[in-house]
């Protein structure tokens, strides 16, 4: 009979492993969204990439170019969502509706395509899952073990925050990304080029978001099915809000709702009688609960959402 510390550990190993896709996909919200421009097409983009880092992973055999393939994926998508909010002016809001549609259907029709009709690719071998750095290095069975013991995506997940924070806060292009979103015309006057610091911020949202949905099919499961990918995207929006637009704190909203994701999991492998309706509600339930009690009017850069064109008044 497991203690009472081999059950916290497995809730914290589930939590962490839980949070990394969400980490990965909320830091390219505060990119995209410190340049001002709105994404919550973040959800189809963890589609597409989960999708092409399952096919190339089975094909292939090499999670790390499963892993790039996902990011590029979603990149793309991220593009188009970047050429109708910056180039066309569209409203960010109904773009980034459309990419979450495109990105599931998108995802279906190549799975159809590449496995033979197939609405889920075919499973990734064990072996050729994304890696686990301290296999057979931690004692099993110990708290050790549980909490440390994770997939590569989850302690690069954590690598990310503090590259994004450098990025954002330490270095010239920061500087750049921040003040287009605070006031894109002053940043212009100053000889910064908004539009393509906006695509530049767009478009590695989109590779980040990839990369949180190949943290999904490549490590946390072994393959693609068209609900693996069912309001994670959103969650990470909620995290970015919540963690106040600032890489650090989306970290700790996302814990927070990987752990909510964690304890539903335990709770459903113990023999506690609870509904498995109610326990898949949970990590949704807590994220409303955050935004409505946590956050209550968080205010993000001026310029968010708001379309930039050079020669207007």
């Amino acid at each position: 009979m497991n203690s009472i510390f081999d059950n916290i550990g497995i809730i914290i190993g589930i939590s962490l492993m839980y949070s990394a896709p969400l980490i990965f996909t909320a830091l390219g919200g505060v990119i995209s969204e410190n340049a001002g421009v709105v994404n919550i097409g973040l959800e189809g983009m963890m589609t597409i990439g989960a999708l092409i880092g399952a096919t190339v992973g089975y094909y292939s055999g090499n999670p790390w170019l499963a892993f790039l393939a996902a990011g590029l994926a979603g990149g793309v998508l991220a593009l188009l969502h970047g050429i109708a909010c910056i180039t066309f002016t569209a409203d960010h809001i109904v773009s980034g509706i459309a990419i979450n549609f495109i990105g599931p259907g998108l995802s279906l029709f190549l799975s159809r395509l590449f496995f033979e009709g197939a609405a889920m690719t075919k499973p990734i071998p064990l072996d050729n899952k994304m890696p686990r750095p301290f296999n057979d290095i931690l004692p099993e069975g110990t708290i050790l073990n549980s909490i440390f013991n994770q997939y590569a995506t989850v302690y690069m997940a954590f690598i990310l925050v503090f590259i994004v924070w450098f990025l954002l806060y330490k270095t010239k292009l920061g500087l750049r990304i921040r003040s287009v979103g605070e006031h894109p015309r002053a940043a212009d006057t100053l000889g910064v080029n908004v539009y393509k610091i906006r695509y530049i911020a767009v478009i590695l949202s989109g590779i980040f978001a990839g990369f949180g949905g190949a943290a999904m099919s490549i490590a946390v499961v072994a393959n693609f099915r068209s609900t693996l990918i069912s309001g994670q995207g959103f969650i990470a929006l909620a995290a970015m809000i919540f963690g106040r637009w600032k890489p650090q704190g989306a970290m700790w909203a996302c814990l927070l709702f990987g752990a909510a994701q964690g304890l539903a999991i335990y709770l459903g492998s113990t023999s506690l009688k609870v509904p498995s309706t109610l326990l898949a509600m949970t990590p949704y339930v807590i994220t409303l609960l955050a935004l409505i009690f946590v956050v209550g009017e968080g205010n993000g850069p001026k310029a968010n959402g708001l379309s930039y064109e050079k020669n207007q008044g």
